[in-house]
């Protein structure tokens, strides 16, 4: 099945110049962030796309464009909160919804990669693609102020959008869906265009010959039903509950892939879950022998299923955008949200021989269908304008940014030391109402 967002979407939507002018050395940067793997994900095929299309194309780590080793200490205690105090950062989570912008301590240390990002920017580049809202904050405070000087536009990876994903000065956001397109309008976006998903075109619906040949390559079962589970590529969430409970309700063997969570595969192998995996390789074909995917985020690997005719179900989600992601998703009609664990076996027998779940495939295949919108390609090459980086940043409010960014610095490393979860638990709020006061009387 053709791709929607393949290099032909730009027969059907000429660019500003043909792909043949753009091979003479006009290229095209793109920011993502290794946190997890869905912002990467989408920046890779991004670039794939563009590349065939003819672009020169750079693409730089938002993790490595912090100072001092930052952004490898936040994703570290992202990462262990998530996995020790899930309640915690669904109340960060929550508290960062309510704002109308970043709070003092963030804006404190995305100023800091400012100039850094500047300096890796290369001078020929033409436009700016982020993939991750941090990112995407600090290229529109840079578009505001005039230190970057060519289009910067924003691929939103998330089916739903957080207020951070909104930053002003951004010159375009690129939308998976409609849904997420109005919840980005509602936040006060600019240049909102549904681009459609974008995923490995290696992706798509298997044939029944297909499937039992990756059954067989996997050791998988020949004739059950089998029921995909993922949970990102840290292996986070409630696993094992959701395991137990497929297995338990005989609709279907349960088939989990761990991501870099070794430990939770093994603990998974303990508990008789048999076909259990670590970090797969081959995700499409591991989708050809699956029946169904069950996830807890919502991420890039929800969008690969559809992709590849599975109906998905979301189910013991993650906190803050796993449960945003779900809601955003089922109102779409591309995924049903199980809430309860008396849920489960009823929808997910819907699902695979159900009207629902034919319902959901269509949806979700149609996202794949060429269409009259533009692609991502055209989208980026239409902001393409000729200009020049100019590597230039105002530097009056250094002395608070140094301060606050080694108050960050001081919070990421409490969360990432090898305390207790009851630990981080306990203490975690406290720093959160401390950091919103503290916020409060700034802008007061």
């Amino acid at each position: 099945m053709p791709s929607r967002h393949d290099p032909a979407e730009d027969r059907a939507h000429p660019l500003p110049d043909t792909p043949a002018r753009h091979r003479d050395g006009k290229r095209i940067v793109i920011i993502s962030a290794s946190v997890g793997a869905g912002h990467d994900g989408a920046a890779a095929e991004i670039a794939r796309r563009l590349a065939a299309s003819g672009f020169r194309v750079d693409r730089l780590d938002f993790v490595d464009l912090l100072p001092a080793h930052l952004g490898k200490l936040l994703r570290a205690g992202y990462r262990r909160l998530l996995g020790l105090a899930p309640a915690g950062y669904q109340r960060i989570y929550v508290t960062t919804e309510r704002a109308s912008r970043p709070g003092l301590v963030m804006r404190a240390l995305l100023r800091s990669a400012e100039r850094r990002t500047l300096r890796a920017l290369p001078p020929d580049a033409r436009a700016i693609v982020s993939t991750h809202h941090a990112a995407s904050q600090v290229l529109g405070a840079l578009r505001l102020r005039g230190g970057l000087t060519v289009p910067a536009l924003t691929y939103l990876t998330d089916f739903s959008v957080h207020p951070l994903w909104v930053a002003p000065g951004i010159d375009a956001h690129m939308a998976v869906h409609a849904v997420p397109a109005d919840q980005a309008r509602a936040q006060g976006a600019m240049a909102v265009v549904v681009t459609g998903p974008v995923v490995d075109p290696a992706f798509t619906p298997a044939t029944p010959a297909e499937r039992q040949v990756a059954r067989v390559r996997f050791g998988l079962p020949e004739h059950a039903s089998l029921a995909l589970l993922v949970a990102g590529s840290w292996g986070v969430g409630s696993v094992r509950e959701a395991a137990a409970e497929i297995r338990d309700s005989g609709i279907a063997v349960p088939v989990v892939v761990c991501g870099y969570n070794l430990a939770l595969a093994d603990r998974l192998r303990k508990d008789g879950i048999e076909h259990t995996y670590g970090w797969v390789d081959d995700m499409p074909d591991l989708m050809r022998a699956c029946d169904i995917l069950v996830q807890n985020a919502g991420g890039l690997t929800s969008l690969e299923a559809f992709a590849s005719g599975l109906p998905v179900a979301s189910y013991r989600c993650i906190p803050g955008h796993g449960h945003t992601n779900a809601a955003a998703l089922e109102e779409a009609g591309l995924a049903a949200w199980i809430r309860r664990p008396d849920q489960l076996k009823p929808v997910l027998a819907e699902l695979l021989e159900g009207s629902l779940g034919r319902r959901q495939r269509a949806e979700a295949l149609a996202l794949y269908r060429p269409g009259p919108g533009p692609g991502p390609v055209h989208t980026i090459a239409s902001a393409v304008q000729g200009q020049t980086i100019t590597a230039r940043t105002r530097t009056a409010h250094r002395p608070v940014r140094r301060r606050m960014t080694v108050l960050a610095a001081t919070v990421a490393t409490m969360l990432c030391l090898g305390i207790g979860a009851g630990a981080v638990e306990g203490h975690l709020p406290a720093h959160i109402d401390w950091l919103t006061g503290l916020t409060e009387a700034h802008h007061r």
